[in-house]
């Protein structure tokens, strides 16, 4: 009998790993829907450099694209597009990107797509949230359309971000996993080789190149000390179309960052030692799309992302490795 109560008392104190994994699987994408969003939709036949222009209007990122003639949602137009537009066509800053300024959204695609189309990943309302996690990751995409199976409505646009805030709201009333105490050294949670950075005298053109040579969506802006000291993310880049001044992209990113919003509050960093919990609450408040790793001289070491956080606290316990995802593709 007392072996049995001291078995007890272990399980209560340390809660099953999977607790956040069983979360997200009682709760359905809808419940992640706020009751009051914005939702900018727009038609393949609108011209790309207008849509650009829309996107920074409205302070959206991205935006599913509407085929009239399918009568149905065929994909998502982001910064990445613009980047890659940018990246593709840009020969001098006395020579204008006609692809930009007089391409159609569906020519663009039927350019762009033509050796690698695939099809919307959508997501229903009623699917959980776990399941719009896996298809995050799995997809390796950061933004999963909420459509509506009856009606073909698109309701709201799922990120890391928003289910990580969501999960947050109810992490204070679950029992805590062990792992959330052991830290990203202890874990392995991040990227730590062969980290995509560049320095302040890069141009923007070069740093273009490696958004879409590396597929990352951010890169630590490094001294000739090594010291972090800025970061240019692809989110940056539609300033670029917000201030009209993608037709030089030869200035570098110090100055391209100066037309960045006041609000801006420098590099959001973390250190190898510091624990998963830590981490979690640092980037939810931040309301950042990732921390960059540092040394105790603030060296860049690596890169932890919001898909590392989402992998290790709901994929991981359930038994899906991101090797394994990858390697189903």
């Amino acid at each position: 009998m007392l072996e049995k109560l001291e078995l007890d008392n272990e399980a209560a104190e340390e809660p099953d790993s999977d607790i956040y994994m069983r979360f997200m699987k009682s709760h359905k994408c809808y419940d992640l829907i706020p009751t009051s969003s914005k939702l900018v939709v727009f038609d393949t036949t609108l011209q790309v450099k207008k849509a650009f222009f829309a996107l920074v209007a409205n302070g959206v990122r991205a935006a599913p694209l509407w085929e009239t003639k399918k009568q149905s949602f065929v994909g998502m137009l982001t910064i990445t597009d613009f980047i890659i537009i940018l990246h593709r066509y840009y020969k001098s800053p006395l020579v204008q990107i006609y692809e930009l300024e007089e391409h159609k959204i569906e020519t663009w695609r039927e350019l762009y797509l033509q050796e690698t189309f695939k099809p919307l990943v959508n997501i229903s309302p009623d699917a959980s949230i776990f399941d719009a996690v896996y298809s995050l990751i799995k997809n390796k995409i950061h933004r999963l359309p909420v459509i509506d199976p009856v009606t073909g409505n698109a309701l709201y646009i799922l990120t890391h971000k928003r289910i990580l805030k969501f999960l947050q709201l109810f992490v204070c009333e679950m029992p805590k996993p062990a792992f959330m105490r052991q830290t990203l050294e202890e874990l392995g949670i991040g990227t730590y080789c062969n980290i995509a950075f560049i320095h302040p005298d890069t141009p923007i053109i070069k740093a273009l190149g490696m958004f879409v040579e590396r597929r990352v969506s951010a890169l630590p802006v490094v001294d000739v000390t090594g010291k972090v000291v800025d970061i240019y993310s692809k989110f940056d880049v539609i300033n670029l179309a917000a201030e009209k001044t993608y037709n030089n992209l030869d200035i570098t990113v110090t100055q391209a960052l100066l037309h960045r919003s006041q609000y801006f509050e420098g590099v959001m960093k973390c250190y190898r030692h510091e624990t998963l919990d830590t981490i979690v609450d640092r980037i939810v408040k931040a309301e950042v799309h990732r921390l960059v790793v540092v040394d105790d001289n603030s060296s860049i070491e690596g890169i932890i992302s919001l898909s590392d956080i989402l992998q290790a606290l709901v994929l991981t316990p359930a038994g899906i490795d991101g090797w394994e995802l990858c390697e189903a593709e």
